[in-house]
């Protein structure tokens, strides 16, 4: 029985413009955006919030947000630090913990001065960047398998790394590019943090028993796994913990699950600019995004979880998309050390 696959895709959609405000006042007592004052946030295409939510940000500030989105963490990242010195927004949301550390040691950020929630200090960084990013939002990429294909082929799923490299699924996986997709680079970390500099020859295996390597997400996603599209025919694909929550039949069973022993976690960021000309408003941004309002939209709205305690996820969230208790993980400075290094080794692997 196929699902009604739903939500998912807007993982990928851009976003579409927006104005936001926050409680601040000025020396007068009057709200500091009622002159028109306006806060620039730079940050990437899958940002977006309900229309509802923008409007009562605007009702309780006078600031104004113009957005300015392009591109992926990567992307953004790279721009921040190219702008630093004059830089094009006063706050940015989206660089992750794959790219924090480059951000933070070219300067991109000033401290926030925001007072974490309850829940969120669990996602700092470490170090100077704990005082310069505010933990948003988190989440895992995780391998997700087709329940039903193994059911009716009656074979045991994989569970582990380890088990994608085996024969019995050859030919069965699919995962996007480390090269051009977020998620397939969070997936090269995560076999890096498992397998330590023998991770050059796990690759090997994955590539020796067909797997197959797409340029992004949803190429692979809704082109060859088989409960993405009706013609795909591999299925193990690499997605999110998340993903579950949207592959719902109509008993209300997920017809997908995560790995939770393949994950590797990713945490998304916001900072104020280093050089913003509305350094308060880039700090009232950050708070609203901490709101539990914003919280409590973030799984519908950019399918991610909340860093905030008790915020209540959905109810499909809250059945089908569980996280894992152990992540992968790798430190923040050793990606960016590493990141071009692994990035040419692992094409040599996947292109030869």
């Amino acid at each position: 029985m196929k699902p009604v696959l739903v939500s998912v895709l807007a993982l990928t959609l851009p976003l579409t413009a927006c104005s936001v405000v926050g409680e601040r006042s000025d020396d007068s007592g009057q709200p500091a955006g009622a002159g028109g004052g306006t806060v620039v946030l730079v940050t990437h295409e899958s940002f977006t919030l309900p229309k509802q939510v923008v409007r009562q940000f605007e009702e309780e500030s006078g600031y104004d947000l113009e957005t300015r989105a392009a591109g992926d963490a990567g992307t953004l990242t790279t721009k921040l630090v190219l702008t630093r010195d004059n830089p094009t927004g006063d706050v940015a949301f989206g660089v992750d913990n794959t790219f924090a550390s480059r951000a933070v040691d070219e300067g991109v950020f000033a401290e926030h001065g925001v007072d974490l929630p309850a829940g969120a200090e669990d996602y700092t960084l470490e170090g100077e960047a704990a005082d310069v990013l505010a933990p948003v939002d988190n989440g895992n990429v995780c391998v997700n398998i087709d329940k039903t294909w193994f059911e009716r082929e009656d074979l045991a799923p994989p569970e582990t790394l380890a088990d994608l490299a085996d024969g019995e699924y050859e030919g069965l996986f699919v995962t996007p590019s480390a090269l051009s997709s977020s998620p397939g680079l969070a997936f090269l970390l995560a076999t890096i943090a498992a397998y330590g500099e023998d991770w050059p020859g796990y690759w090997q295996e994955l590539v020796d028993n067909d797997t197959l390597v797409l340029d992004g997400w949803e190429d692979a996603y809704f082109g060859e796994f088989t409960q993405g599209s009706e013609k795909g025919t591999r299925p193990i694909v690499l997605s999110y913990d998340s993903s579950p929550a949207f592959t719902i039949a109509d008993d209300g069973t997920s017809t997908t699950s995560a790995l939770l022993d393949t994950c590797f976690q990713q945490v998304e960021y916001a900072g104020v600019l280093e050089g913003a000309e509305n350094p308060e408003g880039a700090r009232a941004l950050i708070e609203f995004l901490l709101s539990e309002t914003v919280q409590r939209e973030l799984p519908t709205s950019m399918f991610v979880f909340p860093v905030r305690d008790g915020v209540a996820l959905p109810p499909a969230w809250a059945k089908h998309a569980e996280q894992p208790e152990s992540p992968y993980r790798l430190d923040p400075a050793e990606i960016a050390a590493n990141r071009d290094a692994w990035l040419e080794q692992w094409r040599d692997i996947v292109t030869r």
